[in-house]
């Protein structure tokens, strides 16, 4: 399949550290790898004098290994650079006293999809729009039941692409998984996911946002939750 080319957004920010990635599945850099250093954190295109962060996956090696089964739900969850350790370990409650601040950016569009072959296509699986991504919420999406198995070293990935709301800005996280499918006459999805070119645009591509700017958002909509567990979003 094809895919829209991507251009790099040629902004750039002051901290590695200040945005969004996928706490789980465990991405590639992610929090608690070897590679854990911050940049997992950030967009695509964003440069500073250590680190490049380029598509896909933002330019990290693999990582470790997470097992999953054609229609299991995973419980996707994410990462602000801000949480502390017990906030990364225990799902923080929305209702508690104490808000860390999470760089949102009003919310957006997050994709999930699954690539069989090292990043070169995705098949898209999932997707929460305007208050995606939070780090006080769980996000179920649910593994397609008639996927084949994927079991071959590095190429297999659940990934998470963001088109944000506030920032004309694009991430892109990818766990390496082991999926327990059929073993034959199995079938990924057909659509693939969005890539999005901010070049050319002042004001960016911009996705539906939730209007709780760099807070504590509104969660997943039952609708969509439905939605993303029955495989009706699509």
């Amino acid at each position: 399949m094809r895919f829209t080319a991507l251009f790099i957004v040629a902004s750039l920010v002051g901290s590695a550290t200040a945005h969004m990635a996928l706490l789980y599945p465990t991405p590639r850099g992610g929090y608690g790898t070897r590679q854990y250093n911050g940049h997992v954190h950030t967009f695509i295109g964003y440069k500073d004098q250590k680190w490049n962060a380029r598509f896909p996956c933002g330019g990290f090696g693999p990582g470790p290994v997470t097992k999953l089964s054609a229609n299991q739900v995973v419980p996707v969850r994410f990462a602000a650079s801000s949480m502390n350790a017990n906030e990364l370990k225990n799902q923080p409650s929305p209702s508690a006293r104490h808000q860390f601040p999470q760089a949102r950016h009003g919310g957006g569009t997050c994709e999930f999809s699954l690539s069989y072959d090292g990043g070169n296509s995705y098949h898209l699986i999932g997707q929460y729009t305007k208050s995606c991504p939070d780090a006080y919420y769980e996000w179920p999406i649910r593994i397609p039941k008639n996927v084949p198995s994927c079991t071959k070293r590095n190429q297999c990935l659940f990934v998470w692409s963001w088109v944000a709301n506030i920032l004309p800005q694009y991430y892109h996280n990818c766990a390496d998984v082991e999926i327990r499918g059929l073993s034959s006459g199995g079938k990924l999805p057909s659509k693939g996911i969005q890539i999005v070119d901010f070049s050319g645009h002042k004001m960016g591509v911009k996705a539906p946002g939730d209007g709780a700017g760099e807070h504590m958002g509104k969660g997943p909509s039952r609708n969509e939750v439905v939605a993303n567990l029955e495989g009706t979003w699509n």
